[in-house]
């Protein structure tokens, strides 16, 4: 898969949108862990006060960012893990971070790797869907994508096609500036359960797909 020039050759907000609905997998050898992507957010780079490289912040903490689009940037909080992929070329320090996926393969072992939670629980987040995969450091951090256990699907043919993708607020970002807080660079499925922060009155049928 062609994952530079996917991750180059357009703004990475319609990157972003354009990933979801297409399998996440994880895959080390010994089986098959994922599902499709339902929620993502972009992160614009110099100018986005909410991404790592704000001003142009480079530290060997998210050189991730930096490297050519297509690179694994793999960031904690506390104990927790989450999934990013640089964008845009070398030194452009774009990405966009992997916040939920639907899961199909592999549950078993995933519900396992939560420590028994199951249903909407298990990968309704970042860090719910990291440890789901089993993953507890940043062994992959700034690995190419064609070089590690991790494969995103960008075979259309193999997109599960979305009743509606909404365009929202990302999660968790500081209050204390109105413009990139209210930007719209969090993409998910409509009425998907494993859209983090879903609620069930706003569950769609058949999860939202077509």
């Amino acid at each position: 898969m062609n994952y530079t020039n996917y991750f180059t050759n357009r703004p990475t907000d319609e990157i972003t949108r354009d990933l979801i609905g297409r399998p996440l997998i994880y895959n080390e050898g010994k089986e098959k862990l994922g599902g499709y992507i339902v929620e993502a957010e972009a992160y614009m780079g110099k100018d986005d006060r909410a991404a790592h490289s704000y001003g142009g912040h480079r530290s060997p903490a998210n050189e991730g960012l930096y490297r050519r689009g297509g690179t694994i940037y793999i960031y904690a909080q506390r104990q927790y893990f989450f999934f990013d992929v640089a964008c845009q070329e070398e030194n452009e320090p774009q990405g966009i971070l992997i916040r939920a996926i639907e899961p199909v393969w592999g549950i078993d072992t995933m519900i396992k790797n939560r420590n028994g939670k199951s249903g909407v629980l298990l990968t309704n987040g970042p860090a719910k869907m990291m440890q789901a995969f089993g993953i507890h450091d940043k062994n992959w951090n700034l690995h190419f994508l064609s070089d590690s256990p991790f494969i995103i699907d960008l075979e259309d043919k193999h997109r599960k096609p979305a009743q509606e993708i909404i365009a929202d607020k990302r999660v968790g970002i500081n209050q204390s500036d109105p413009i990139w807080t209210n930007k719209k660079l969090r993409y998910y499925v409509a009425g998907n359960p494993y859209v983090s922060d879903m609620k069930k009155r706003n569950y769609a049928k058949n999860n939202g797909w077509t």
